[in-house]
């Protein structure tokens, strides 16, 4: 008697799906979201429009209230913007994969021979190049108006926003297959944290006018300590306890998100 083997198997059938090494499946994943973007990558710089919105119109209010000059004021205000187009860049790519599987196109990406996890991992991964063409286009706006960010805090800065949204944006992913075609309740869920997590981490205005209750709120939000963070490594403050607390929660929402989305991403079968 002559025992099958699962390699003769698949030899026997050529034409039997294949998969692939996980890491090879997950560049191929991001290549292809990425593929969207180098077509038109006008995208990336006409969602800055907010961002800018809000540094021209808040950054003269920050001045007038605090007296400090601007120089000072951006320091303390461009990283919480920075932090600000991750949050609601990658906050929202859910909808991206929503609009996917009203299409059908989602569908049929899941019998390609991919793995579970690189479907969801390249999405998340894809992410990145936003964020740091973003991060660099703010950056180097703010510059002639006095901002003077240190160069190897920006650098580390730009991988803490980078695995901050990759974290974000596999938790959003997670979101849009758990509420599928209910694309309202995917919004509704969205909004009603986002803007919770923006307030409530002095990415915009500083907290230390406001009550007890949001200083402790703020406290265990992972946002506060990455904001906080970004801000202490653009002064060249490496080695603050802060940046430390901002590195730990970036680590964890990307680990955290990475599993929710992976291991959702394995049931929507």
């Amino acid at each position: 008697m002559t025992t099958v083997t699962p390699a003769s198997a698949a030899s026997d059938n050529p034409t039997a799906p294949v998969r692939g090494s996980a890491a090879r499946d997950t560049f191929n994943v991001m290549l292809r979201e990425l593929r969207p973007v180098a077509r038109d990558p006008f995208s990336v710089i006409f969602s800055l429009v907010q961002p800018l919105v809000f540094l021209g119109l808040f950054t003269p209010l920050l001045i007038g209230s605090s007296g400090e000059s601007t120089a000072e004021t951006l320091a303390w205000f461009v990283p919480g913007v920075l932090a600000m187009i991750v949050l609601f860049g990658t906050g929202a790519t859910g909808s991206n994969l929503q609009y996917e599987m009203m299409t059908g196109s989602h569908e049929r990406t899941l019998v390609a021979p991919l793995s579970r996890a690189s479907l969801l991992a390249g999405r998340a991964l894809k992410e990145v190049v936003p964020i740091v063409v973003q991060v660099l286009v703010i950056v180097l706006v703010s510059v002639p108006f006095g901002f003077r960010p240190n160069v190897a805090g920006l650098a580390i800065g730009i991988v803490l926003l980078a695995a901050f949204g990759v974290g974000l944006g596999s938790l959003s992913y997670a979101l849009a297959l758990v509420t599928k075609d209910r694309e309202w309740m995917f919004w509704a869920v969205q909004q009603s944290l986002i803007f919770p997590l923006l307030i409530l981490s002095g990415m915009l205005l500083p907290l230390d006018a406001g009550p007890r209750w949001m200083s402790v709120v703020a406290s265990v939000n992972p946002v506060n300590w990455v904001v906080q963070a970004e801000r202490h490594l653009m002064a060249g403050d490496l080695l603050a306890s802060e940046v430390g607390w901002g590195v730990l929660c970036a680590a964890a929402v990307a680990v955290v998100g990475l599993v929710v989305g992976i291991r959702t991403m394995r049931r929507s079968d």
